[in-house]
This record gives C-alpha cells, sequence and structure tokens, in this order.
C-alpha cells in the first residue's frame, strides 16, 4: 500500500494522512527528540516556505530517490539545515526509515509522486516547528 493513499482514494499532500503520520511520529522517543532551534526558525523565515521545499526536494533527489543511495543509513546529516533535522524527525533520512515508517520499499528509484509525498510530510513538520 502507498503511504499517501488510504483505500486508493487519497492522493499526495492530503494533510489527514499526513497529520497521522506525524502523530504517529510523535510517539518514538528518537524522532520526538528533533526540534528546530532559533537559528534554523530564522532561516526557514529568511529563505520562505517555497525555497526551504526546493531545498527538500533536491536532498530527496540527491541522497534519498536513487534504489540504492551512497551511504544509506548515513546519507543525512543530523544537522547544519532545517531540512536534515526535519528528516530525521520525519523518518524520511534513509530507505530503511522510509520503508520502515512510509511503506515505500527499498531497492527501486522513487517517483516523482514519492518525492512529492516526502517533501509534503517534511514541510508540514517544518511548518509545525515555526508556528
Amino acid at each position: 500500500m502507498k503511504p499517501y493513499k488510504e483505500h486508493g482514494k487519497h492522493t499526495v499532500g492530503d494533510a489527514r494522512i499526513i497529520g497521522e503520520k506525524l502523530e504517529a511520529l510523535k510517539r518514538s522517543s528518537f524522532r520526538a527528540r528533533f526540534r528546530l532551534r532559533t537559528p534554523d526558525i530564522g532561516y526557514v523565515t529568511s529563505r520562505g516556505m517555497e525555497t526551504i521545499r526546493n531545498h527538500a526536494v533536491d536532498f530527496i533527489t540527491a541522497r534519498i530517490a536513487p534504489a540504492n543511495p551512497a551511504n544509506d543509513g548515513r546519507q543525512t546529516p543530523m544537522r547544519n539545515h532545517p531540512v536534515f533535522i526535519a528528516q530525521h524527525a520525519t523518518a524520511t533520512c534513509c530507505r530503511g526509515c522510509l520503508e520502515k515508517w512510509h511503506n515505500i520499499p527499498k531497492g527501486r528509484a522513487l517517483n516523482d509522486e514519492e518525492i512529492g509525498y516526502i517533501a509534503d510530510v517534511i514541510m508540514a513538520w517544518i511548518r509545525a516547528q515555526t508556528e
């Protein structure tokens, strides 16, 4: 089952599905410890959400989207960009986490719809952190 579809009737960007996923992630002690700090929030505010989303898509495409990413499980830094922090908080940091938390299987390249879903999850978390 695709992570962003439920019984075939929901599509990428479905706020309810993403909200449910973020609530589930909050119950993970590891995922729940991630927070944007003041400099990260300043970075998001100064750049704007559209630019941050573009960064997210670029990072996902380069680091996570290939069928067998280099250094999978270690390719996403734990700091230095709000998207990296969000990736760990949302379990979109590596193919193993994507498979476990979002039902996106390893071993094949991500498609545009999956990249969009991952970016939507990351941006929903960042929005919640900056409000």
